[in-house]
């Protein structure tokens, strides 16, 4: 049996007593990407506000039935825009429609004249690629520049979101809230799910060209949103493990069953292992700028063995 400690990530530098410069005191990573399987990202450079679903960026009326009819589908909505200035609303908005599941892992793009038109589309994720558009074959990079919500999102993530944007063009794009502003600068890469967090500009460059390549990025990772946070953090300690002598365990080559204090980790070539859990109490600190603050519980790997099969 092999105890763990998880290392922290390359930092970029929060401004102190920021919720985010808080949390990197010692909170760690593994397991606080959000858990969603699908998602809907509709391009929407207007104005935010606080809360997508709280009228600000739709009237109240659209608002509440685009609520209403994502969570049927099991879909997490996010608001995008193209990094840099504010530019209005084009005729036509793009939207990336995907699904985060190791079975099936797919992203469509398509789009639409108004937001009301996405109420008449079945956007529950499937197994296969629905065909509402053509399929995006490279990784989406969604980076969370969120001001409305939070400070950090906004200073932190969109200077991360303007240097992949240099690099990887269209396949960049800021986002709305993606969970954990306290983690910032935080990015979502579609459709794996991976979410990652504290990571500088160049550190998210290597992680965008990891994915790129059907690999996994283990600096900054959060989780793969698919798996609960037992299984993310489970699944991260066993590719830390594993990482020296399999340089190319791709994204796919791990499938997590969870449980309440673990997690078995199979690889594709026949291994698992076995991850145990633990909950660790943390100083309370604010979840966001500005909040009060909350006790704070850390999921971390106390230990990993291997199964013998």
């Amino acid at each position: 049996m092999t105890s763990l400690q998880t290392g922290s990530a390359p930092q970029p530098g929060p401004v102190p007593q920021t919720c985010s410069a808080l949390s990197a005191v010692d909170e760690p990573l593994p397991g606080t990407a959000a858990q969603v399987t699908g998602w809907l990202c509709l391009e929407h450079p207007g104005a935010w506000g606080r809360d997508v679903f709280a009228g600000e960026a739709f009237d109240p009326e659209l608002s509440a039935a685009l609520q209403r009819h994502t969570e049927a589908a099991g879909v997490r909505l996010l608001l995008i825009r193209r990094p840099g200035r504010a530019v209005a609303a084009p005729a036509r908005r793009t939207v990336l429609f995907s699904r985060s599941d190791p079975s099936a892992a797919w992203c469509e793009r398509f789009e639409v004249g108004a937001p009301a038109e996405l109420l008449d589309l079945d956007l529950t994720p499937t197994v296969a690629p629905p065909g509402l558009g053509t399929s995006v074959t490279e990784p989406v990079a969604l980076v969370c520049a969120h001001g409305k919500r939070d400070q950090c999102c906004a200073v932190l993530g969109r200077p991360v979101a303007a240097t992949l944007a240099d690099r990887f063009g269209d396949a960049v794009w800021e986002c709305s809230h993606t969970g954990g502003h306290r983690f910032a600068p935080s990015m979502i890469l579609l459709p794996s799910g991976l979410t990652y967090g504290r990571l500088g500009a160049e550190a998210s460059v290597e992680s965008v060209l990891a994915a790129r390549e059907g690999e996994v990025y283990l600096p900054g990772l959060r989780g793969r949103s698919c798996w609960s946070p037992d299984g993310q953090v489970a699944e991260i300690a066993v590719r830390e493990r594993v990482s020296a002598s399999d340089t190319d365990l791709v994204v796919e080559d791990v499938v997590v069953d969870g449980r309440a204090a673990g997690a078995l980790v199979r690889h594709r070539d026949g291994r698992s292992w076995e991850v145990e859990t633990t909950r660790v109490e943390l100083e309370a600190r604010p979840p966001s700028c500005g909040a009060l603050a909350k006790s704070v519980t850390a999921v971390v790997a106390a230990a990993v063995t291997p199964q013998h099969s």
